[in-house]
């Protein structure tokens, strides 16, 4: 039989080391986990622009530049990246700074001003870290949160709080308001904007956006359920002119699962030849794993009109393999077919239809109003209230807008709406596919029409 000896100094390192490897175990707490397993995708933004002083002694100017700082998310790892619009607007210079210290001249990809949401692009020979996202569908009141950023330009600061209440309506200005925020006590600040919210399992469940002026810990976060919606219209090679799918897409999000599902699927589209269905929830497109819109539409990216992928669908409880082709963007119709003339005039009764199936009262814009000054559209109509509840509600149309295209055909006048509803009646299209202007942008969407009984 063999005996070990164990001498007081043999005693005493062990001693050491269990108490080392304890003291280890407590520090790295799930606060500590979360921090590392989102801090690669997080991005340190730094931006200028130019701005006019004038000297009013002897009526001239001087240029100056102004710095400004944000935050964004990666969300694609070819260097896709998410910020808040605001972060971004009227700026010269975007670099992305990445936790490694690399960092990188952007470019904004595309912007939503209302939603106050953008995403800018960094080209590197590397690949990104793409953000592990959660849902927002399932946050607890008082569940621990931290949220990182570029707080006043340093980088990747990261406080801790608790979410303080759902759903909050924030009204910053005259021109910006905010719905269904995430509030919380995490400590936000100048150059957080743009950055992630993430929970105890590391996931973002929210982008930073706003402080309250004035107190103490209170921030707010856009859900990131409601984000990824528009950042996948923002991506959209549809939205892009990049390429064109046909698929109209809705997520569905719970506590359980994220799926993508196929809400409908446009006529002679790629989705159509495809053989994709209403229903079908998509899996996998090429070899990315599909969760909702933003990962379909990322599985678009960098392809050509023609290029093959390969769908997996679940289609009644069974996977099904299909393949996929990009078809060619066919956003120039709008832009360049001219309109069939209508047969029949606007009455109080023909408008009445338009609120009633399309959600939507339109009006004329005057020809002194340059709302389309620095577009390539002859005209359109002025969105000058949306039903609450309608097709045009639910799908992002808001006061304001102004409508230059349904389906293929210009929306010139009230006349031309009249025809074109009666067309798509005619040919049983339905959903209807719409193009707004929205400032100096071009938005598209497909509109579930209402019954026109």
């Amino acid at each position: 039989m063999i005996k070990w000896l164990i001498t007081p100094a043999i005693y005493g390192v062990l001693c050491l080391t269990a108490v080392l490897s304890s003291a280890s175990e407590l520090r790295e707490t799930p606060a500590v986990r979360a921090y590392k397993r989102a801090s690669a995708s997080v991005v340190n933004i730094h931006t200028e622009k130019s701005a006019q002083e004038r000297d009013s002694v002897f009526a001239s100017s001087r240029g100056r530049k102004i710095n400004g700082m944000g935050t964004g998310i990666v969300i694609d790892e070819r260097g896709y990246i998410v910020t808040n619009h605001h972060v971004v607007a009227d700026v010269e210079l975007i670099r992305a700074t990445f936790e490694d210290g690399s960092d990188y001249d952007a470019r904004v990809i595309g912007v939503d001003k209302e939603q106050d949401l953008a995403v800018i692009k960094v080209d590197g020979t590397k690949t990104f870290k793409v953000a592990p996202f959660g849902t927002s569908s399932d946050i607890y009141l008082a569940e621990r949160v931290l949220a990182i950023g570029n707080a006043y330009g340093y980088r990747h600061t990261v406080t801790e709080g608790i979410v303080s209440a759902l759903g909050r309506d924030v009204e910053v200005n005259e021109t910006q308001s905010y719905r269904n925020l995430i509030q919380t006590d995490a400590s936000i600040n100048p150059g957080n904007s743009g950055g992630p919210l993430i929970n105890m399992d590391g996931d973002v469940i929210g982008v930073n956006v706003a402080i309250r002026a004035g107190a103490q810990r209170i921030g707010f976060a856009i859900p990131i359920d409601d984000a990824r919606k528009v950042v996948a219209r923002l991506i959209s090679v549809e939205q892009m002119g990049l390429g064109y799918h046909g698929a109209i897409l809705r997520d569905l999000k719970t506590a359980t699962q994220k799926l993508l599902i196929i809400e409908n699927v446009l006529s002679d589209s790629p989705a159509q030849r495809a053989g994709l269905k209403a229903g079908d929830v998509v899996l996998k497109a090429g070899s990315l794993e599909v969760s909702d819109s933003v990962d379909f539409e990322r599985s678009l990216l960098g392809r050509k009109p023609g290029d093959n992928l390969d769908l997996v669908v679940r289609r009644n409880d069974r996977d099904e393999k299909l393949n996929f082709a990009l078809g060619q963007s066919n956003i120039s119709l709008v832009q360049n077919q001219a309109f069939r003339p209508a047969s029949t005039g606007i009455n109080e009764t023909e408008a009445q239809r338009f609120w009633q199936i399309l959600g939507l009262k339109l009006a004329p814009i005057a020809a002194d109003q340059k709302l389309l000054t620095g577009t390539r559209y002859r005209g359109g109509l002025r969105v000058v209230d949306v039903r609450p509840d309608s097709p045009a509600a639910s799908n992002g149309i808001t006061k304001g807008d102004i409508l230059v295209g349904l389906h293929d055909w210009e929306t010139l006048s009230v006349e031309n709406v009249t025809w074109i509803v009666n067309k798509s009646n005619e040919i049983k299209l339905n959903p209807i596919k719409f193009y707004i202007v929205r400032g100096q942008e071009t938005l598209f969407g497909h509109l579930q029409t209402a019954s026109r009984q």
